[in-house]
C-alpha cells in the first residue's frame, strides 16, 4: 500500500471502538480497521498491526495521518493495543464477531440485553445462568463456555507468538495440537512447531528459539536443522539425501560450521532418528521410517510373488473367448498375453498410457476370476480415482485410506498384519500416485495368500509423497510387468489421447484449428493476456460451445502455485468471475470463502474422513456457529472457522494435486513464467486429466520447452535396490520371470 506521508509527520494519540475489521492478515497481524474514535464525527480508517482483533474492542493508538493515493485519509498506527470492550455497544459487537462458536449477532444482542456489562464475568463464573436467555439450551451454553475458554487460551498463544515475532494464523492449530499447555511446550522446544504444525516452517520456529535465547550453535538447533532438511526433501519426493547434500542444505539453513553438523548427525543416527546407508556409490542418510518402509515393501512383494495364486489353474484358451463373449469386446494380441500372465501370476503390474486398453484388460481379468468365486477388493489413492474404477468395473471400489480403515486416534490404520483385509485379490489403480508410507501400509494389510494387481501409468508424475514406488518396482525387473503401448482405433479418434502420447514421446502436440476437436491451443503472449483469455475460456467459451458448467465441469490445472498464471492468483480471479464474494463470507488464512465456492482439502483429516486432494463445494456458512460446511460427493463435512487452513479455493489447482482425478474439461496455462516446472511428465499428466476437452492457454515456446524437458532428476529412493536384492538382508525366493515387451 502506497503512503504519501511526510517524513516529519507528527505522532498523535487516538482511541476508540472498533466498528468493523475490514481486513486482518492473521499471519503477520496487518489489519485495516474502521474505528469510532473519540473526538471524530465520522468513522476513521486505521492501518496497523495486531495479533488478534475483533469488532467491539477498544483500541488505543499512536501514529500519524497519511493520505493514501487509492483509499484516502487514514491513520497509520505505529502502536496499537486492544482491550475487551466496556460499553454495551462494544460488548455486543465483540461477542457477535464470530470469535466464539455458539454466539453470533443474534445471541450477542440477547446476552447483552440480559446481563449487560457483566456478561463476560457471568460466562466465566456463572455459566449456568446463560440458560436464562431464550434459545440457549444446555448444548449451546456448553459450547459458549468451551468457546470462551478456548478463545482465552488461543489469545494467549497468539500474544506469545506475536511477542516472539511470529504470525498467528496457526494459533488454533497449535492449540488443537498441544492443548492448554501450548506455550509451555513451545518454550521447552520451539523446533517442535516446524515438525508438528502444518504451515510453520523451520525459519519461523528458529525465530521463536532465538527470542527464547537458544544459542545458534546449540545441539537442539543443529539437530532440528538436519531433521527439517530431510523432511523438506520428502516434499520433493526423496526418502533420503546424500550426506554432502544434506550437510550443504543444513548449513544453508542454519549457518553453522560443517563440524557441528557432523556431530549433530552422529547424534541423530545414534538416536535412531535417521539411518546411514549407501545408494549406489553415494553415502546417504534416510529418515528411519521411510528407510524401513521401503525395505518392508520389497520384502513383502518378494514374499507375495513367490507363492501360487489363490485360485485353481485356469485354462486361458477357454477363458479368453468366454470373457470376450461376456463383454462384447475382442482382446488385442498384447492384451491376450497379459491376460494369460495375470491368470498364473500372484503379483502383476500393468502399465500404459491412455487409450491402450488397461481398463478392458483389468475388467476381463476380474470377470473370469469372479466367475471362479475369487473374493476381490478394489482401491485407488483418491476418491475420484476410486469412483472412476467403480464406474469402469461395476464393482465397489474404495480409497486406500477407507479400505485400510483409518484410525483417527493414532493417524494409522486399523487394517494390518493382525487384522488383514478380507480378499483373495487386491487391485490397486493409479499406483503411480501411491507413495512409500501408503504402499507399506497397504502391503502390511494384505493376507499372505492374496494376489496383487498393480495398475497405473508409470509415465505420469510420481507420487506427491516420498518415493517412486511404481517406477522402482518396474525398473527393478523382478516382478512380472506388462506395458501396453498400442492405442486402439476408437481412442485414436480423440486428439487428447493422440496428443498425450505425442507429448510422452517428446513430440509437439498437433495444434489444429478444428472446432470439432477435443484439444485446443489458445495463444497468449504474456501473463496478463493469459489471465484474460483463460477467464474467457472458462467462463464463456467452454460453456457456450460444449455446454459444460464452468465450476462443476471445468478444472484449471497449473504447473505451479506462484505467479500471475499460478494456481493461487488464478483462484482469486476465477472466484471473482464465477462466484463473486457476497455478504455471506468468511476470510481466513489468506482466502475468502463463500457459499458455492469450489474448494480442495489439502491435508489428510482422519476424523472427518476427508483426504488431501478431495474436491468439494461450500454449501453453507453459519456465522452464528462459526462454522462452514462443504459437500464432498454425497457427504457434508463441517469445519470451524479456525480449521479452514485445511481448505483452499480449487477453481484452479496444481497438476500435482490433480493426479488420479479426471474432469470433463481441463484448462492448462503453459507459459515461460512456469519455466522451473515445465517438464514432459507434468504436461502429460495434466493433459491426461481431461475426459472430453483439453485447452492449453499460453506460448508455443513454453509448450516446446515442456515437451523437450524429460526432467530426469532422480529421486533418492532405495526401493529399487531392495527389490533387486542388492541391498536385501535376506535372499528370499526369486519372483517369476518378467516377460519382455516384445513378447507382448
Amino acid at each position: 500500500m502506497a503512503f504519501a506521508t511526510a517524513p516529519s509527520a507528527p505522532t498523535e494519540a487516538l482511541a476508540g471502538l472498533v466498528e468493523r475489521v475490514t481486513y486482518h492478515n492473521a499471519e503477520n497481524g496487518f489489519c485495516v480497521l474502521r474505528v469510532k474514535a473519540r473526538g471524530h464525527k465520522d468513522l476513521v480508517t486505521v492501518v496497523g498491526h495486531a495479533a488478534t482483533i475483533s469488532a467491539g474492542e477498544w483500541v488505543q493508538l499512536s501514529g500519524s495521518w497519511t493520505n493514501d493515493r487509492t483509499h484516502g485519509l487514514q491513520f497509520r498506527a505505529g502502536f496499537l493495543r486492544a482491550s475487551p470492550p466496556t460499553t454495551l455497544e462494544g460488548i455486543e459487537r465483540y461477542l457477535g464477531s464470530g470469535m466464539i462458536r455458539g454466539i453470533g449477532p443474534v445471541y450477542a444482542r440477547k446476552l447483552v440485553r440480559a446481563f449487560g456489562e457483566a456478561v463476560f464475568d457471568l460466562i466465566e463464573a456463572e455459566p449456568g445462568r446463560l440458560r436464562e436467555v431464550t434459545g440457549i439450551g444446555p448444548r449451546r451454553a456448553a459450547r459458549i463456555v468451551a468457546g470462551w475458554a478456548e478463545q482465552k487460551v488461543i489469545r494467549e498463544i497468539m500474544l506469545f507468538l506475536h511477542a516472539h515475532g511470529v504470525g498467528t494464523s496457526r494459533a488454533v492449530r497449535i492449540y488443537k495440537t498441544y492443548g492448554a499447555n501450548a506455550v509451555q511446550v513451545i518454550t521447552e522446544n520451539p523446533y517442535r512447531l516446524a515438525r508438528d504444525i502444518r504451515g510453520i516452517g523451520f525459519r519461523t520456529a528458529d525465530l521463536v528459539a532465538q527470542k527464547l535465547g537458544i544459542e545458534p550453535t546449540a545441539s537442539i538447533r543443529v539437530r532440528a536443522g538436519i531433521s527439517f532438511a530431510l523432511a523438506e526433501a520428502t516434499g520433493a519426493g526423496h526418502c533420503g539425501l546424500p550426506v554432502e547434500e544434506l550437510t550443504a542444505q543444513t548449513a544453508a539453513l542454519i549457518a553453522v560450521a560443517p563440524a557441528l553438523i557432523e556431530t549433530a548427525l552422529a547424534l541423530e543416527i545414534d538416536a535412531g532418528e535417521v539411518i546411514a546407508d549407501r545408494l549406489g556409490d553415494q553415502r546417504c542418510v534416510f529418515l528411519a521410517g521411510l528407510y524401513r518402509a521401503e525395505q518392508g515393501i520389497a520384502e513383502r512383494l518378494r514374499a507375495l510373488a513367490a507363492g501360487a495364486p489363490p485360485w485353481p489353474a485356469i485354462d486361458a484358451g477357454r477363458a479368453i473367448p468366454w470373457v470376450e463373449g461376456r463383454t462384447g469386446l475382442s482382446l488385442a494380441p498384447s492384451q491376450r498375453e497379459a491376460f494369460r500372465l495375470a491368470l498364473r501370476a500372484k503379483v502383476l503390474v500393468i502399465t500404459g498410457g491412455p487409450g491402450v486398453g488397461k481398463t478392458t484388460l483389468v475388467n476381463s481379468i476380474l470377470q473370469v476370476l469372479r466367475a471362479k468365486r475369487v473374493q476381490v477388493a478394489l482401491c485407488a489413492p483418491t476418491g475420484r480415482a476410486a469412483k472412476r474404477l467403480m464406474d469402469s468395473t461395476g464393482l465397489e471400489a474404495r480409497t486406500i485410506h477407507r479400505l485400510l480403515e483409518t484410525d483417527p486416534k493414532t493417524g494409522g490404520f486399523k487394517r494390518n498384519e493382525e487384522r488383514p483385509l478380507e480378499c483373495q485379490l487386491l487391485v490397486v489403480d493409479e499406483t503411480s500416485m501411491v507413495d512409500v508410507p501408503l504402499m507399506r501400509a497397504l502391503l502390511r494389510a494384505l493376507p499372505d495368500e492374496a494376489a496383487l494387481l498393480l495398475v497405473g501409468d508409470v509415465d505420469q508424475l510420481p507420487s506427491v509423497g516420498p518415493g517412486q514406488v511404481l517406477a522402482d518396482i518396474i525398473s527393478a525387473g523382478t516382478l512380472p510387468a506388462v506395458r501396453l503401448t498400442e492405442v486402439f482405433r476408437q481412442a485414436a479418434q480423440s486428439q487428447v489421447i493422440v496428443n498425450a502420447h505425442r507429448i510422452n514421446q517428446g513430440e509437439m502436440p498437433e495444434l489444429r484449428h478444428d472446432s470439432r476437436s477435443d484439444f485446443h491451443f489458445v495463444e497468449a503472449n504474456d501473463a496478463e493476456e493469459g489471465v484474460r483469455k483463460l477467464l474467457a475460456v472458462v467462463r464463456d467459451r467452454i460453456p457456450a460451445r460444449f455446454g459444460l458448467h464452468p465450476v462443476r465441469d471445468v478444472q484449471v490445472l497449473c504447473p505451479m502455485n506462484r505467479g500471475g498464471l499460478g494456481a493461487r492468483a488464478l483462484n482469486i480471479e476465477l472466484q471473482k468471475a464465477l462466484n463473486p464474494p457476497g455478504d455471506q463470507r468468511v476470510e481466513r488464512f489468506g482466502w475468502t470463502f463463500c457459499p458455492g465456492d469450489k474448494v480442495m482439502q489439502v491435508t489428510n483429516d482422519y476424523d472427518r474422513e476427508v483426504y488431501n486432494g478431495d474436491l468439494g463445494v461450500i454449501c453453507r456458512i453459519d456465522l452464528e456457529e462459526g462454522e462452514l460446511a462443504v459437500r464432498f460427493e454425497e457427504r457434508e463435512v463441517v469445519y470451524s472457522f479456525g480449521e479452514l487452513d485445511e481448505l483452499v479455493l480449487a477453481y484452479a489447482t496444481t497438476i500435482h494435486k490433480a493426479q488420479g482425478s479426471e474432469y470433463p474439461a481441463v484448462v492448462i496455462p503453459v507459459t515461460t513464467q512456469h519455466y522451473a516446472m515445465l517438464a514432459r511428465n507434468l504436461l502429460y499428466t495434466g493433459v491426461t486429466r481431461g475426459k472430453r476437452l483439453v485447452v492449453l492457454v499460453g506460448q508455443r515456446r513454453a509448450l516446446a520447452i515442456a515437451v523437450r524437458n524429460r526432467n530426469t532428476r532422480p529421486r533418492w529412493s532405495k526401493l529399487r535396490e531392495w527389490m533387486t536384492g542388492s541391498s536385501c538382508p535376506s535372499s528370499g525366493t526369486a519372483a517369476p520371470p518378467v516377460p519382455a515387451e516384445g513378447d507382448l
